[in-house]
């Protein structure tokens, strides 16, 4: 596993979809991961084929506990991964709702308050036994969708927005995210957007397509205004309903419906796992999707004393008068040797 002694600094999220070519980051990710959506009715999750971003076995659904405090949830999370059976060195990618940094909840929304502040990567990780990296929800799903869904291959800033409880959104830059954006906050009649034109806003007021529209179009106006996107996706569970509503809406930037749905945080939140795991030089890195690296082994080795220690790392062993030696001390020693038999 990763070393969480010392948090490894975390690289920009750039789909592979949008890299060119010579992106030092550019190599595809490695064929699975596993992917856990967090929500404050349920923990979702199932290991994902990233080669065609797709579940790779029926996904597992258990009620979030109540309350929904850090160390029951994460005894939850731990159950969810021990009931499948998965390569022990195989990362875990999770959604959680809230603002992460650097794998810390700053804030909390449908789960105990006691999660602000929590380091949720090393919790996970320490319960699970697998090396685990968090993401907001609502960012997991844009990058299932940037990577396998409406918006591949797409440029420019494009905005993935979540219709449910609340608006989730996630913003890309070519391909790039830019983390937390948390645009269902922007005010809107004095108030966060949300409150007015979320989904539960629609079933609240009791509104019909007609008028839920008239309200989307005024957010969607106010977003194209300020971010000037080249596509906005619209996700969530009524995205399915796409066809009643996102043809009422009259708007300068192409918008279209999910193609995920359901499955985008499991599948997004397994992406990101992967690739964070493989750039930073998990035990599973590997320069081709499916494939090991035979370039780099990187894999998980125990020492004759059993301590796990990871190869293509520079191995520190000592010499005989206490020393440590490194591997140039061996090559100048075996040169050494070499002249020396010249001589003779």
């Amino acid at each position: 596993m990763v070393d969480r002694g010392r948090r490894p600094v975390r690289q920009p999220v750039i789909c592979p979809a949008h890299r060119r070519p010579g992106d030092a980051r550019s190599k595809p990710p490695h064929s699975a991961a596993f992917g856990i959506d967090i929500g404050g009715s349920g923990i979702k999750g199932a290991p994902v084929d990233l080669g065609d971003g797709v579940l790779a076995a029926d996904r597992l659904r258990i009620p979030t506990p109540q309350p929904s405090v850090p160390e029951a949830v994460a005894d939850t999370v731990a159950d969810l991964v021990g009931s499948f059976d998965i390569a022990a060195g195989m990362p875990v990618g999770v959604t959680f709702p809230a603002v992460i940094r650097d794998g810390i909840a700053h804030t909390a929304a449908n789960v105990d308050p006691s999660w602000i502040g929590t380091d949720v990567d090393t919790l996970l990780t320490e319960r699970t036994g697998h090396d685990v990296f968090v993401v907001n929800d609502a960012d997991a799903a844009g990058i299932a969708e940037m990577e396998f869904g409406a918006g591949r291959k797409r440029r420019g800033v494009v905005i993935v927005a979540t219709l449910g409880t609340g608006v989730g959104s996630a913003m890309f830059v070519d391909g790039t995210l830019v983390p937390n954006s948390e645009l269902g906050h922007v005010l809107l009649h004095g108030d966060s957007a949300e409150t007015y034109m979320a989904e539960s806003a629609r079933e609240r007021e009791g509104l019909d397509w007609q008028a839920w529209a008239g309200r989307l179009q005024e957010y969607f106006s106010h977003i194209e205004f300020l971010f000037s996107p080249t596509l906005i996706i619209v996700g969530g569970g009524i995205s399915k309903q796409h066809k009643k509503f996102l043809p009422l809406l009259d708007l300068k930037t192409p918008i279209v419906p999910a193609k995920l749905r359901n499955e985008a945080g499991i599948i997004g939140a397994a992406t990101l796992a992967r690739r964070a795991e493989d750039e930073i030089g998990g035990p599973a890195a590997s320069g081709r999707a499916g494939t090991p690296d035979t370039t780099s082994d990187k894999s998980t080795t125990k020492d004759k004393d059993g301590t796990k220690s990871k190869k293509g790392k520079k191995s520190k062993k000592k010499d005989k008068d206490g020393k440590k030696a490194t591997k140039k001390d061996k090559d100048s020693k075996e040169s050494a040797t070499k002249d020396t038999s010249k001589k003779t």
